[in-house]
Formats: C-alpha cells, structure tokens, sequence
C-alpha cells in the first residue's frame, strides 16, 4: 500500500529561491528524501529560452540534496516540472508532493491523493510528434499508476509531465544519423511534444486508442481530460507525475478533475474543486473555499477558431505578442478569480488536452 502523502504550495521570491521548500523540510512537514515531485511555475518567458526553469530546478534541487541523504545524481531522479512564464497576475510558485512521515495519518477508507512517479525511456528528437513518444508516454503512465497503487484509471486525475523540445543541437543530431524531424520551429516543438504527451496519456488511460501519425496534433477531437504536459530544454526523458485518489492510503489530501470548455469558463474550475470533495454551493464563491484549496492546475490554449463564445478575438493574428503569453494571462486572471490566489498552475499549449479552445483542471483540497 502506498504511503499518505503531504501536498503544499510554496511561494517562490526570487528566481532561485527554494527556501519555501527548505522551510517545509526544516518544520518537519515531511522530509527532503520523502519528496516525490515538485510543480511549479517560473517567472520567465515561457519560451524555449527561458532558463528560470532551470534555476529554480538547481535551486530546489540543492535543497533536496543539503536537507537529505540523496546524492546529486540521485536528487536529478526527482521530477522537478517547471512551466515558465507568469504572465499577468500568475504567481511564481511551487506546489511539492512528499510522503507523510510514517505514523502520522492512519489508513483510511475514505479516498486520499496517491501520488505514482516515473521517468519513460529516452524520447529521441525523431520520436517528437511521433508514435514512438505515445508509447513511450503510455509506458511511462502505466508505470507510474503502479508506483501510486492505481489499478483503475477512473481513479487518475491529474497527470502532470515534463518532456523535451527540440533545439538545433538535437535536430542537427537527428539529421546525422539519417532521421528528420516533425517540425525544426524549436517554438512549435513545444506545442508539439506537449500534445504528443497528451496522447500518450491518454492512450495509458483508455480515453483513446493508439491513434495514427496523421492524427497527432491534428486530430482535435482526440484529447485526456487529465493530461497537463509541459516541454523544455533541460531532459531527454518524459517525467511523468500520476496524482490520483485511493482507499486505504489515508492523508489529508483529495483531488478531482474536471475541464473548461473555453477561456471563460469558470463553472469548469468549480466543477474540478467539487470533483475533489469539497462541498460547494450552486453558485459558489471564493470564501466558500475556506482556505482548503491547495492549488489549481490547468492547461490552456487560443481556440483555432480565434473567437470565444461568438467574439473574435486576435491572439492568432498578433504579431508582437505570441497567443502563448495572452491565452495564459487571461486563464490565470479567471482562475484566480475563482480561487482568490494569484499562485495557481496555468501552463499553455494544450492540445489535446481537454476540448478545443478549453482545457483540463485539476484541483486539490485538503479534506481534513
């Protein structure tokens, strides 16, 4: 039987503080070798450029290593997914899943967060887009459900992934040895390892069956409902994060999930929230969270169409300012208008994750 699990968000200062994390560690919350992964966003560019990602993971990961017993190399083990950019009033932050102390939460028949993870085999520059990625996705999801003690995927809401891009170095390197490469945009293989993740996901839940190289990033009908994929430069594997509910762990924590169907669609984070466990009115406020909402994790994405709800928009067309960047400030606005927290989990290109033009929400609360 897996063991309970902590979940806590910590605020991040400056670009490589950690001392959110170090703080839980030294107040015994839980213990730097129990940390299981860390989510979090960064305060850069978001684009393929953006090193805060890899600051923020040294940082955090020096913690691990000062605070435990676990070597560098062995810290490295540790799925550290950061989404860069926070754009409008989205707030640097990290939310970091650990085992509980033992002792501490006693089994319980009630469902509470299990958290599974686990890294896929080496996804080549070539299998970007591809595929080769989906399996290799799909095997990485499954491994990770066993981690987590998860025989039924209904029990899976939320997944969490960190997968690589592409830079010319590796699409040189794909050329050396006689392949080619989905895209050599190295800013649209981002969206592109992302949806192909997705697909993966989705693929290891039975949402979909093992769909056709034509379809992937095509096909927008295909999509998981609890699929949140991130890419950047700084791995060469899918990290792989599988948040689900189980009876018998005990713990504090619960997570449900839910999508928005579009950028506004605020009864879509409420939704995930009630999935989750807690008790809402029918129109809900946000003092009706009692402070028990840990975080909010979403994924979002300009619709094709370049309207929302019947109103053009320009985000597509915008030539100064990439549809990345407007897509997120605007969902983080309307999630933390729901929530009353500016630090909440907005991370952009979406597809295949959740509908079209909306996206997946997950939520966890702590339930006492």
């Amino acid at each position: 039987m897996p063991r309970p699990i902590e979940v806590h968000k910590v605020a991040i200062e400056s670009v490589t503080d950690a001392s959110g994390l170090a703080q839980l560690i030294d107040d015994g919350v839980f213990a730097a070798d129990d940390v299981l992964a860390v989510i979090g966003k960064t305060e850069g560019n978001g684009g393929v450029n953006d090193y805060t990602r890899i600051l923020a993971d040294r940082a955090f990961r020096e913690v691990l290593v000062a605070r435990g017993t676990r070597t560098p190399d062995e810290a490295k083990e540790v799925p550290l997914v950061w989404s860069g950019g926070t754009d409008g009033v989205i707030s640097p932050h990290a939310t970091v899943f650990a085992y509980a102390p033992e002792g501490r939460y006693a089994p319980s028949d009630e469902p509470r967060v299990t958290v599974g993870v686990a890294m896929s085999d080496v996804i080549l520059p070539e299998d970007i887009g591809r595929p080769a990625m989906v399996a290799k996705v799909a095997e990485g999801v499954r491994e990770a459900m066993k981690v987590a003690g998860i025989t039924d995927p209904a029990d899976v809401h939320y997944v969490q992934t960190k997968t690589p891009l592409l830079v010319l170095e590796t699409i040189n390197d794909a050329k050396a040895r006689g392949f080619d490469v989905w895209t050599e945009d190295t800013l649209k293989s981002m969206d592109v390892s992302n949806s192909t993740t997705a697909l993966g996901i989705a693929v290891a839940l039975g949402e979909i069956e093992m769909p056709g190289a034509e379809q992937i990033h095509r096909d927008l009908s295909l999509y998981s409902s609890v699929a949140s994929c991130s890419s950047g430069v700084e791995l060469d594997r899918a990290q792989i994060v599988v948040v689900g509910n189980a009876r018998g762990v005990g713990g504090r924590f619960r997570v449900g999930h839910s999508v928005m169907r579009d950028a506004l669609d605020q009864d879509g984070i409420w939704e995930a929230i009630r999935s989750a466990g807690l008790d809402l009115p029918e129109r809900p406020r946000t003092g009706d969270l009692d402070g028990r909402l840990v975080n909010v994790f979403l994924k979002c994405e300009a619709d094709p169409t370049g309207s929302v709800r019947g109103r053009r928009n320009i985000m597509l067309d915008d030539s100064d300012v990439h549809w990345h960047r407007q897509i997120k400030a605007c969902v983080g606005g309307v999630t933390a208008a729901v929530t009353g927290d500016p630090a909440v989990f907005v991370s952009v290109a979406a597809v295949h994750q959740g509908p079209s033009g909306g996206g997946p929400v997950a939520a966890i609360v702590d339930a006492g």
